[in-house]
């Protein structure tokens, strides 16, 4: 007995030093040879570094795992958490619906914890049906009554699969709301680019009672940017400036930076930029991109050298690409290509295909369209649709209609939803009439209307006294739309 108890002493301690697969493997010969393969406590060790360390291997985890004659739920659920958060989240199904296999026969009941890693791998893997199917069953265990975790994760599901009725439907049905449920729904309509509604949801946190934590304030800021809700937007930075600390917090401070390039408040980004008493890689290219696109494109080349100076930080891709959109739009030609060349040698960073597309539009908006051919046919990579759609803006503007039919050619042998494809035909048409074609531009828009296309319409936003106002192209609801047209009728006579 007492060299039993020495054996497993020594294992237990062994397990609990393991650091690296390379340890762990002796140690599970060890155990082997110990007989403690039968033990679950002592496989459970084991099994949760392999699943739950980074240093671990899910793939040895899973091996354990098939030597496990009865598993136990801490065994299930470390394996269904690992997975849920892989790049595999279906071997998470898959553990689950094993772990049911074995209810059925030994009462080994799923719990709580259960159930809400297996909604992570469904959200995770944007898998709406089993999602659905979870949701079933944690409305059988009335979980869904009084666990938190399961709640957001039922919110999260919905939201991930951008069904946001029924994320609303399990929101309204909580009792008890914290912040990180109000984040998720807030995030949900964020991402689903309807800022509008979360900005409603905030201000229905804030009628609640419950008071919003740095992701809320993070999330609501993407909501204002994305909406041009300026004046929301300040009322929530004097919200922040009243929070003890919170101004300080980096990511808050960058999402206010991305908020006000992004509604045109370029001097009040640049203040709240400087008075950061941290910033990080994300901060200067929030503080890049807002320069670039106000058309500062030296302080966003001078950005690029004081992140590194002032900072010691590494620009990334995203840094780099705000400069070249910087360059793009002031025609900083030599500046943008000597970029583009030097990325990988200067900054250790392989261009994407977003460096190259927006090097050809610097190119094709200053007329230099063989160039611009010349580098598209050098890319590394295959040329999508946004390579070969500003080729096809620039021979439209420098009437090249060579190269537009070729750019036309291109877009259309892409796999695509079809939203390139009438757009192609629309600017092909465009550029046949300015060349003087009609009869190729009739040809043109006949095959338009003989394959039903049309063109995705154009949208734009606008804040007047704190209401964001929508406009899309060929609507005629809004309210005030006489007396709007009447004054753009007064403003087309002042441009003439």
């Amino acid at each position: 007995m007492a060299a039993h108890l020495r054996a497993w002493k020594r294992c237990m301690s062994l397990a609990q030093r393991c650091t690296t697969m390379h340890q762990l493997k002796p140690i599970h010969a060890i155990f082997l040879t110990h007989g403690l393969h039968h033990n679950n406590y002592a496989l459970s060790k084991l099994l949760a570094f392999c699943a739950l360390s980074d240093s671990g291997s899910l793939s040895y985890a899973s091996l354990i795992f098939t030597h496990i004659q009865t598993p136990n739920s801490f065994i299930y659920n470390t394996l269904i958490r690992a997975y849920s958060r892989s790049s595999q989240p279906q071997l998470a199904l898959h553990y689950f619906h094993l772990m049911l296999k074995d209810y059925g026969s030994n009462l080994l009941a799923p719990d709580n914890h259960t159930f809400h890693f297996v909604l992570s791998a469904c959200a995770n893997a944007k898998w709406v049906l089993a999602g659905k199917q979870t949701h079933n069953w944690v409305l059988k265990n009335g979980l869904v009554l009084f666990d938190g975790h399961v709640q957001t994760a039922l919110i999260r599901v919905y939201v991930e699969c951008k069904v946001l009725d029924d994320a609303c439907k399990v929101f309204d049905e909580i009792p008890c709301l914290d912040a990180i449920q109000w984040n998720v729904l807030m995030n949900g309509y964020v991402k689903c680019n309807m800022g509008s509604e979360a900005l409603r949801v905030f201000r229905d946190m804030l009628m609640s009672g419950v008071e919003p934590d740095e992701f809320c304030v993070t999330t609501v800021l993407s909501a204002c940017a994305q909406t041009g809700a300026v004046l929301q937007g300040k009322w929530i930075h004097e919200y922040v400036k009243k929070r003890n600390g919170m101004e300080s917090d980096v990511f808050v401070a960058t999402a206010l930076v991305d908020m006000y390039t992004k509604c045109g408040c370029i001097d009040m980004a640049e203040e709240v930029f400087e008075r950061m008493p941290k910033r990080n890689v994300f901060s200067w290219a929030a503080m890049i991109g807002g320069l670039a696109v106000h058309g500062y494109a030296r302080m966003a080349i001078h950005c690029l050298d004081r992140m590194q100076v002032d900072d010691g930080i590494r620009p990334d891709g995203v840094v780099l690409l705000g400069v070249l959109v910087a360059c793009t739009h002031a025609g900083l030609q030599e500046e943008g290509q000597l970029l583009l060349d030097d990325m990988e040698n200067g900054y250790g960073i392989r261009p994407k295909h977003e460096h190259y597309s927006c090097v050809v539009d610097l190119l094709c908006r200053a007329g230099r369209l063989d160039e611009a051919l010349q580098l598209i046919r050098r890319m590394p990579m295959k040329p999508l649709a946004s390579v070969w759609g500003a080729l096809l803006s620039g021979c439209r503007v420098h009437n090249n209609v060579d190269l537009a039919e070729l750019a036309v050619e291109e877009l259309l042998m892409l796999e695509n939803d079809g939203v390139e494809e009438d757009g192609a035909y629309v600017q092909l048409s465009n550029i046949y009439l300015g060349a003087r074609r009609g009869e190729d531009a009739c040809r043109i828009r006949r095959i338009i209307g003989d394959r039903g296309l049309k063109k995705t319409p154009g949208c734009s936003m606008i804040e007047v006294d704190g209401k964001v106002n929508e406009f899309v192209s060929g609507d005629v609801s809004h309210l005030h739309r006489a007396q709007i047209c009447a004054i753009l009728e007064l403003l087309s006579l002042e441009l003439v």
